[in-house]
Parts: structure tokens; sequence; C-alpha cells
């Protein structure tokens, strides 16, 4: 099913059938500020399990990420100096992920790996889903064979034709990028782009 949603101005109840669908364990499909992503409820285990069957990985073996609505409460879930939270502020919203040390509040799935990437994307209808959550939602970009047309991961009616069966709600935040976010490895003495992605990082 495919939900159209926009930068403001969206009705209540369509944002409570979200935050709702995520708090039982749901997937959805959303926009970020670079390419569309699947997501859950990050504190839900199962749910995150879910996502990383559906995408085939191995959340042992590979590194999660998190979109918090802000940086007000980052250090729940990630363990962060003061250099880096600076790091952070000045960069985002924005299509930067940072790689952080876990924190304690998120479930064990994610303390395998001992790292978390943290999004805070620059998309007004994602961050209110989060905000109003009031919890961070597992974020992983969806999957692509590169023969296959690049709008069936950008532009949402492709997007559910191709996905909607597999999770519970698809949101049509509009056309979507194809590139992915700026990844900043800040778990060493200096932060390092281990990917560069849409974004410029302000140092």
């Amino acid at each position: 099913m495919r939900l159209r949603l926009y930068e403001k101005n969206n009705n209540p109840a369509d944002l409570l059938r979200i935050t709702d669908l995520l708090r039982d364990g749901g997937l959805i499909i959303y926009p970020t500020d670079t390419r569309y992503a699947i997501g859950c409820h990050a504190l839900k285990e199962r749910a995150v399990e879910r996502i990383c069957r559906l995408k085939g990985i191995d959340p042992g073996k590979n590194r999660l990420a998190i979109i918090c609505h802000d940086l007000s409460n980052i250090s729940e879930y990630a363990k962060v100096d003061t250099p880096t939270f600076k790091l952070m502020k000045r960069n985002l919203p924005g299509p930067f992920t940072f790689i952080l040390p876990t924190g304690s509040r998120l479930p064990k799935i994610f303390r395998n790996r001992r790292e978390v990437g943290i999004r805070v994307p620059d998309n007004a209808i994602t961050r209110e889903i989060v905000r109003q959550l009031d919890a961070p939602l597992l974020t992983m970009t969806l999957p692509h064979d590169e023969e296959e047309d690049i709008e069936y991961v950008t532009d949402p009616e492709l997007i559910d034709e191709k996905f909607g069966r597999q999770v519970d709600l698809v949101i049509d935040g509009g056309i979507g990028s194809y590139e992915g976010s700026t990844v900043v490895d800040c778990t060493g003495d200096e932060p390092a782009i281990v990917r560069q992605g849409l974004g410029e990082l302000l140092v």
C-alpha cells in the first residue's frame, strides 16, 4: 500500500497510522534526502531482523544505521565526544551517515558490531515520523540490481510495485535521488570519509 505525504501539513491521522504500524513491528519504505530506504522501529529487534532477512545481510558482519529526529538525544544511541558532536551539528540535517560506537539503548543486534551509523536527513517527512515515534528508525537503502531501471528505487509508484508486498507501507514523498549519503567514520582518532555520496562535509 502506498501513502502520499508532503513536506508539511500532513493529516495527523496518517502520521499516527505510520507510528502505530512501526510500534507494532511493521516495515515501511520512506523518502530521505538521498535514496528511498526501508525502515522499522530501531528498538524492535524482531523488526530489525526482518529487514536484515529482506536485504539478505548478516547484522553481525554489516553495519546498521539509524535515523534520529535531531541530535538532542544522540548519546542514548551512540557514544559521541565533543569534537564529533560539533562536526555532526555543522553537517546535520544533511546527506551524511556518521559511524559511531554503539550506545547502551540499542538492541543487542546492533551491539554485535559495536558501531552504528547515525543519520539526520534533510527530509521533513521522515524527521516528522521519527519525532512522533519518539524513537529512531533503522534505515537501509532499497536493494537494486545494476541492470534494473533506477526508477525502481527512485519512483514511489514503481517502488510500491516492486517492494509493496514485502513491507507494510510505502510512503510516497515524491521522486527520490539515486545517490547515497556520504559516510564518515568517527570511530578513529580523526573522522574519515569512507564513502563519498551526496554532500560536502564541513570540517
